[in-house]
């Protein structure tokens, strides 16, 4: 029951995470990419270059594309993705259709269209790195680059960059030279984005702590940070003197207590920390 219960909380909070960082690309997509013509790769570029020829508007050709772009989920990433995936897409195409009907946008926010593009590049990949981190996707071309990463070697971004590559060439040829140029930067900026943001999310501090007494260190790290830590006998170089080696792995929030501990206990302990974005094990990422 209580197993049941945990798996039910985490799930309501994912989906909580997934709607929050929809709304933040919607914000991104509809207030600063739309207006001015940004076409920087997925299917919101799609349909701004599109929307010049066809009567829809680029939210309603958004939510044509993305369905048949699901199903392609559904066939090469799996149900668990699918459901997800499909959750985001729709709330994210519902909600850029309802934006143009309550907040009609028929020019830019400002005059400042570099200002405008930043906006535009942070928080659809702020979003999406978010989305990558739980194995889920805004829909679009996001799956055919979450495809591409599953079969082929490449991470998220490189992905990302030649799946939204010809989206940006069809807008130089569609807009003026300007637009495609910013189209371009804000295809190159968007991939580094969302590998230094997932990077940044899964940040994790690995510690190497030499000392000579390790239990109040090791009972620290266990009863008030609730992890666990490997502990192996060592000998000093200089003197000879027997010592006894911490290895632990922690969230960035509990590294900055530890450190605290460690240097008001044992000041004379030698600590060395890093940094890891890809920790695989039990209480960090599964195996698969």
């Amino acid at each position: 029951m209580y197993k049941n219960m945990g798996r039910i909380k985490r799930t309501v909070e994912e989906y909580m995470v997934l709607t929050l960082a929809t709304f933040i690309m919607v914000i991104g997509i509809y207030v600063f990419k739309f207006p001015n013509n940004f076409s920087f790769g997925g299917v919101t570029g799609i349909a701004i270059v599109l929307s010049k020829f066809l009567p829809g508007t680029p939210g309603n050709i958004t939510l044509i594309i993305n369905m048949v772009l699901l199903v392609l989920g559904f066939l090469f990433l799996g149900k668990g993705f699918g459901i997800k995936t499909a959750y985001v897409s729709i709330l994210m195409s519902v909600s850029l259709n309802l934006a143009e009907v309550w907040f009609p946008m028929e020019k830019p926010l400002t005059s400042e269209p570099v200002l405008e593009l930043i906006y535009a590049i942070v928080l659809p990949a702020f979003s999406s790195a978010i989305f990558f981190n739980i194995d889920a996707s805004s829909g679009g071309t996001d799956i055919v680059a979450m495809i591409l990463k599953k079969y082929t070697k490449l991470n998220i971004g490189t992905a990302l960059f030649f799946s939204d590559l010809l989206i940006v060439l069809a807008s130089c040829f569609v807009f003026d030279t300007k637009t495609g140029l910013f189209s371009l930067t804000g295809l190159l900026a968007k991939s580094l984005v969302v590998d230094n943001v997932i990077e940044s999310i899964n940040l994790c501090k690995y510690f190497t702590i030499i000392c000579e007494d390790p239990e109040p260190i090791c009972d620290f790290i266990m009863n008030k940070l609730n992890r666990s830590a490997t502990v192996y006998d060592a000998e000093g170089t200089y003197e000879h003197r027997k010592k006894k080696v911490i290895i632990t792995i922690m969230k960035r929030s509990q590294a900055v207590e530890l450190r605290n501990f460690i240097r008001q206990t044992q000041p004379s302990a030698f600590i060395a920390i890093t940094n890891s974005s890809e920790i695989i094990g039990k209480g960090f990422r599964g195996l698969n």
